[in-house]
């Protein structure tokens, strides 16, 4: 499995992690100001159901957010299931 590959623009960003045989799965977050993202969306094609690429996708979020001193609101039903299971998430989780 490819690492995660991530791209942005000023208002927006997306992670993704793709396999050989061509599906992608991505989580899809918006800026809100300088120092709060917000997690739309994540998808997980069928190819990757069950290894944990979901969880993968939102805990680099979280690393990126904390290395730049920024909070996550997860308005993604299973970003927002992630963080409530991850309690070591809690620095970073704006609620």
């Amino acid at each position: 499995m490819n690492a995660i590959a991530f791209a942005e623009t000023p208002s927006k960003g997306v992670y993704t992690l793709s396999e050989p045989g061509g599906a992608v799965a991505e989580l899809a977050f918006s800026r809100a100001g300088a120092s709060m993202i917000i997690i739309e969306h994540t998808d997980v094609p069928d190819a990757f159901r069950g290894q944990g690429v979901g969880r993968r996708l939102v805990a680099r979020a979280v690393e990126d957010a904390r290395a730049a001193g920024k909070t996550i609101m997860p308005l993604c039903p299973f970003a927002r299931a992630e963080f409530g299971k991850h309690p070591e998430w809690a620095d970073v989780w704006k609620r």
